[in-house]
């Protein structure tokens, strides 16, 4: 995937400021301190686009990133961070409740699971809404960079049978070009419009 053109639109804390637009939206979700922020700049080639930082709970808003004019990648707020007490927690699962049960224009959730443990109850919480919504969702393991190769195949299954997937999930390394295509390639398979037209040839 060539990235042309990226843009930071909208940091939505409520429904009503989603961008009213009709461009194909995908989420992506996971516990607080995934890596996901990492995962998003190495998809979109850039170094700060979406702040990481060693306390988690940052991202309290949806965040929506204009990719080469086609689509919107959305950045949901992490789950399970205790700090940020109750009743910040509740409005924030709320929201993401909302967005993915309601928001038409989504058309992918890619949940991030961390490869180096086995999911939490919240992770396995987070699948079974999915899948109990029909929301169409994959699963990518992050962190995989730091696992030992010989720990790959076997991180992988623990991640299937735990959320019981269909198949196995994508592990991730973070700054890493393979990693970055294989997944663009899974996203690109489930929502193909993303794509520039001269390059689905």
């Amino acid at each position: 995937m060539k990235i042309k053109s990226v843009e930071l639109v909208m940091s939505a804390g409520f429904m009503s400021q989603c961008p009213p637009d009709s461009m194909p939206e995908i989420a992506l979700v996971g516990r607080s301190n995934v890596g996901k922020s990492t995962l998003i700049n190495t998809m979109l080639q850039r170094k700060s686009l979406a702040r990481t930082s060693g306390t988690p709970g940052k991202t309290q808003t949806l965040n929506f990133y204009k990719i080469n004019e086609r689509f919107h990648l959305v950045d949901l707020p992490g789950y399970g961070y205790a700090a940020l007490g109750k009743g910040k927690q509740q409005t924030l699962s709320l929201l993401m409740q909302d967005y993915l049960v309601r928001r038409p224009q989504l058309c992918l959730v890619v949940q991030l699971v961390d490869s180096r443990h086995e999911p939490s109850a919240l992770d396995q919480e987070m699948t079974e809404f999915l899948q109990h919504y029909n929301r169409p969702f994959i699963v990518v393991g992050t962190k995989r960079d730091k696992l030992k190769r010989s720990q790959w195949q076997q991180a992988a299954s623990v991640l299937r049978k735990t959320l019981q997937l269909h198949e196995a999930p994508l592990l991730f390394s973070a700054g890493e070009e393979a990693s970055r295509e294989a997944l663009w390639d899974q996203l690109i398979a489930r929502v193909p419009e993303i794509k520039e037209p001269e390059e689905l040839i």
